[in-house]
Formats: C-alpha cells, structure tokens, sequence
C-alpha cells in the first residue's frame, strides 16, 4: 500500500546541534527533510572547536557512507547532500554527491523517471517533476530558492498532493540541474521559466508557492503571468540586498549601502567582504554562493546583481489572491520585511499574512521546526480562496 504523506510527516522543534548558527540551521533543516532523529545524535557529534567546512563535509560524507552501509536511503541522501551543500563549484566530487543524492532520495519517495521532465529552456534545459492527485482540487507548480534542490522537497510536494493537488516542481535558472549541469545563473525575471513550465504542461490555471528566495521569484512571475491565480510567498523576501547585508556587522552595513555600490567603491568593497569571509562560515558560504548562483566574478558583483531581485516595482502589477508567510526570528530575513511586502501589494485581490513564533517552534527561516504548521495554513489558505472564487463566479447580482 502507497504512504500517504501528511502535515505530520514533519518534526516539530528546533534543535541545537552546532554553535554556528548557520551550520546549525542547515543541519536541523536535513533533518526536517527526514524526520529521522537519529541524525540528532549523529549530526551533534560532528563539532570540532576549530571547524572549517572541510571537517564538515568530511563528516557528513562519512555519515552518509555508514547510512548506505546501514540500508538507509533517506538518511544517506540527505547527509551526502549535506556534505555537497558545502562545497565549492570547482569540486570535482560534487556532481558524484548530487547525482547520488538524487537517486537515494528519488527511489525512497518512488520518484521514477515518468515523472520526471526535462524542459527545453533558453541554452539548456529546467528539471521538473509532476505528481499527480487522484481527484486534483488545482494545479500547485513550486519553485525553489537560493540554495536548494527542489528533489529536497519531496516529502512537502508529495503533502500537497495527497491533500489534493497536482503539483509541478521544478529548478530554474540559478538552481540545480540548470546551474550545476549549464551554469545557467538565475535570473529575476522569473515570469520567463514560469512560461516556458506553464505552457509545456498546458496549464492555464495555477496556484505558484515560492520557498526562500522563492517567495521573490513567484510574486515577479504572478505580476507578468496571470495564469497564475493564487501566490504563497514561503516565506516573504522582497528585497535580497536588504537581507544580504542584514548578515553583516552594523559597521559594515553603513559602508555597504546600496547607493554606495557604485564602480568607483568596487575594490574597496571586494575588499571588505573577502575580510569578513574570513572570518564567518555562514558569510563565507553565502557569498561564494551567492556568486555562484547570480553569476558574478566578485563579491561586489554579486550584492550589485542581489540588488535586482526587489518586489516594490512589480508589486502593484500582483492582481491575485496573496498568501505572505514570515517567521519572528527569521535569521535570513528580518521580520521587517514583511510590511515591506504588505504595503506594495495595493492591487491584491486578496491579501493574507501570517507570523510564525518561537512558541510554535515556526519562527525561523520557512518555518523550519514546524514546517507541517506551515504547510497547514496554507492548505487552509487555499480551501478558503477556492470556496471564495466559486462563490464569485456563482454571484449574480440583481438588477
């Protein structure tokens, strides 16, 4: 008998495993993935007073081989692409990791290749995959963010659809397959690979959830694309730049303002960042991959292309039924941004928010530690709209 995948299939609680904030986030988010506590323990044992992210992937890679060893496909996956998540472009054992992540974690959700699909776009192709509803309430297409693999979302795209929907998921430009097989960088016109996923499946009606940066990509998408209907920001980033530099020390920040990020400060802000890389994993990871997936040759060159992926422009073009999700103590993106995002959707047809706490283990980045919640108001969310647009399609009034 097939699983059938609910909220429940996520963990809830953050757990502290590492002192670096961001290793331990990345951490509790391969966790959250698979709901397996056993990589609690594992995962806590991985620390080293000095540790670099060669101690770490090393760990990870050998916690990924004792797991193969062991017969655990899911837990092998997400160590390997834990320890893949860490290293560099120019690795030469990081397609081997991806290419093996994808298998062990395609073939425990019984994800073969009837529902896998390789679109042809611009010089390469989008990967994505469709899992079908036996009685489909609509059409839910998914889309990634900064860092991930959208195969990572399995257990989340096979929840929406035993809740109902049919779901299309996929990596864009800047985002796995397209990045690691044609080094294709994202782009922020997101309503061009939108298209090109909308129109090879014949899709004329669609409701678009956008993870992380994400939650940017779809709002550009539904502003241009209105076979779009509904619009889940998972959570709101309407402003990368902001976020970027809101890692940054007070000091900094003040230096790096965006009207100083101009030709003539690029050898000084370069610079700057490659200092502070020294110093912090989470700052040195971000902006190598930051560069990685925007395309750019230098840190400077990433936060001035960072830059283009501001919501305030097309917001009020966003005609459709809005869903903003945020997280209190979200460490990528200030909570801040939130009304941000409120006050340029003046169009919205409808306009929902929702703030997650600590006291529901939800206020970090997307909700991890109670992703299930997360996934809950928006199952909610939908159902209510869909009730709401049927009634106004049945409206008559009198005359």
């Amino acid at each position: 008998m097939t699983k059938k995948w609910t909220v429940d299939d996520f963990p809830i609680g953050i757990y502290q495993l590492n002192d670096d904030q961001s290793v331990n986030f990345q951490m509790n988010r391969f966790f959250n993935w698979t709901n397996d506590k056993t990589m609690l323990h594992q995962m806590k044992g991985i620390e080293t007073p000095q540790q670099t992210y060669p101690q770490i992937i090393s760990a990870f890679k050998r916690l990924g081989q004792n797991a193969l060893e062991e017969g655990n496909q899911l837990r092998a996956a997400m160590y390997l692409r834990a320890a893949e998540f860490y290293l560099p472009e120019n690795n030469p054992s990081k397609k081997k990791l991806r290419d093996q992540f994808i298998e062990l974690n395609n073939n425990f959700y019984g994800i073969d290749n009837a529902k896998h699909f390789l679109i042809p776009y611009s010089d390469g192709n989008i990967s994505a995959y469709k899992v079908m509803s036996q009685n489909p309430q609509g059409t839910i297409v998914f889309v990634n963010g900064f860092d991930g693999y959208i195969e990572e979302l399995s257990r989340m795209m096979l929840i929406f659809r035993d809740a109902g929907y049919n779901v299309i998921y996929f990596d864009g430009p800047g985002q796995g397959y397209m990045l690691e097989n044609y080094h294709m960088p994202m782009t922020h016109q997101w309503e061009k690979p939108m298209k090109t996923v909308l129109d090879y499946f014949d899709i004329h009606s669609a409701i678009a959830i956008g993870m992380s940066l994400g939650g940017n990509l779809v709002l550009r998408a539904a502003a241009y694309e209105k076979r779009i209907k509904q619009v889940v920001c998972f959570d709101v980033l309407p402003d990368l730049f902001t976020c970027i530099t809101h890692q940054l020390p007070e000091q900094i920040q003040q230096k790096i303002q965006k009207n100083k990020i101009i030709a003539v400060n690029k050898a000084d802000i370069n610079a700057t960042l490659t200092a502070l890389m020294r110093k912090s994993l989470m700052l040195q990871w971000v902006i190598h991959q930051g560069m990685t997936v925007l395309g750019a040759d230098t840190p400077y060159d990433f936060i001035r292309k960072a830059m283009q992926y501001n919501t305030t422009k097309i917001s009020p073009l966003v005609t459709q039924d809005v869903l903003l999700l945020a997280g209190q103590n979200d460490h990528y993106v200030p909570v801040d941004q939130l009304p941000l995002q409120i006050s340029t959707l003046i169009n919205a047809q409808s306009l929902t928010a929702r703030i997650f706490t600590a006291e529901e283990y939800s206020s970090s980045h997307c909700q991890l530690g109670n992703i299930g919640l997360a996934l809950t108001v928006i199952l909610n969310w939908l159902k209510q709209t869909m009730i709401k647009q049927k009634k106004l399609k049945t409206f008559s009034p009198e005359i």
